[in-house]
Order: structure tokens, then sequence, then C-alpha cells
């Protein structure tokens, strides 16, 4: 006897119900986009949003690591303050977590501080190695947030920067002048999350269509897709599946 129709009548034959814990006219009709922490199928307030699990992340507020951090963290700071006059009004704060020293910058100053970190011979950060977005929406005003992998070849050493904007006014500084490695990294962040990098050469798209609408790795943007057929059976995307409550 199938799920569907396993409730008999008064004559003992079956008769269809609505399965337990799925909602009437499947598949679901989901808004156009889901808010921060939701998942598939409904799932709310879980790091998981695969819907599949049950992992719940919380956020962790990020706030400035105390000194001395340890390891050449410390040299790179106070290289960086010699270096640089304006170090108290670009770095918001210094952060120190898993290993890795985090600078968190002033977006109109991201620029300046990547010139220091290259030229100075105190620091000599000469490759610049990842420009990523990131999309924290509903964690930060400041949701959309540029991360730098910066490596000092001469030193051995690797310090990380990170610019946050606001979805209303996403520009900063793009850093091609001091490493031109940036070039089609900068346009892949504009590309998914229109992040848009004052004074690049180029900034195209460059994964999507030019006349592609909206930014897909933005934490508010539609699931959508196209349906898949495998073995015979049509897997529809997931804005269309069924929402199990």
């Amino acid at each position: 006897m199938s799920a569907a129709s396993d409730k008999p009548n008064a004559g003992g034959l079956p008769v269809p119900v609505t399965p337990a814990g799925a909602t009437s006219g499947a598949p679901a009709e989901h808004p156009p986009a889901s808010p921060a922490g939701q998942g598939m199928f409904g799932i709310h307030g879980t790091g998981d949003v695969s819907g599949f699990g049950g992992l719940v992340r919380p956020r962790q507020p990020v706030e400035e690591t105390p000194r001395p951090y340890g390891g050449y963290f410390d040299e790179v700071r106070d290289a960086l303050e010699e270096a640089y006059p304006a170090f108290g009004d670009a770095i918001e704060k210094v952060v120190v977590d898993r290993g890795e020293l985090t600078l968190h910058i002033r977006p109109e100053r991201i620029a300046e501080v990547c010139q220091v970190l290259r030229d100075d011979l105190a620091l000599r950060f000469e490759l610049c190695s990842s420009v990523s977005g990131v999309d924290y929406l509903g964690a930060d005003e400041r949701r959309l947030h540029v991360v730098y992998q910066l490596t000092s070849m001469t030193y051995r050493r690797r310090v990380r920067l990170e610019a946050a904007v606001s979805a209303e006014d996403p520009h900063l500084p793009s850093v091609t002048s001091v490493y031109p490695t940036a070039d089609w990294q900068e346009r892949e962040a504009y590309d998914m999350f229109g992040i848009v990098f004052d004074g690049h050469p180029n900034l195209t798209r460059i994964l999507m269509p030019d006349d592609w609408e909206g930014h897909p790795q933005r934490k508010d943007y539609p699931l959508g897709g196209v349906p898949v057929e495998y073995k015979g059976a049509e897997i529809p995307p997931p804005d269309r599946r069924r929402s199990y409550q």
C-alpha cells in the first residue's frame, strides 16, 4: 500500500491522503529568494543549506585579537604601522584565528595598504594569490566582503586582508595597479557578487553572459536551475522541489 493511499474507507478500500509532513500542491512555490539561514525543503536556522542534515553553526562575532599574536604576526603589524602613517585610520581591526593573520581594512584604503605591503622592505608581500568575495547576508550590515590572500616570497610569510562594503554601495578601489594578478579575480568577484572595483581596467563579467541579470553567489539570489533527467526520472530544480515542513 503506497504512502499516499494508506487510509482505508468503510469498504476497506484505500483512499488518497496527503503525505504527512508535505505541503499541498507540491512542487512547492518558494519566493524568488530565501532569507539567510534557510535551506531547501523549508529548513530554517541551520548551516546545512541542503536541508538533509541537522548541522547548526552559530555565528561568532569577529573581535580584535589582543597582543602578542605570536610567530611573525607581531613583526608584520609593527612593520606596517611604521611604514604606513595612516595605519590607525585604515586598519579597522587585527584578528588572529586558526593560525592566520587577518587585517580588516577600510575599503577606501585597500589599494594603499596593498602598495605598502608590497613595497616596504620589511614586508615584501609580492604576490596576491587570491581575491574572492563573501556574502554575510543577515550577519553584517556591510554584507559583501572582499578577501585578499598575500604572500611574501622573500620572507615566506602570508597575510589575509579583508574589506567590507554594503550591497547598496558595493564600491572599493581596484588593486590591479599593485597586483596585476588581481585582474580576472576582481572580475569574478564583480560577476558573482556585484562588487565594483573602481579603477579596474576592464570590469566586465567573466563567467556569466554579458546580459545576465543579478549576481549568482549572493545569498539572496534565487536558486533557480533547470530540470535534470536521471535514469528516466526528471528531477526539478531546487526552487521547484517539494517542501517538507
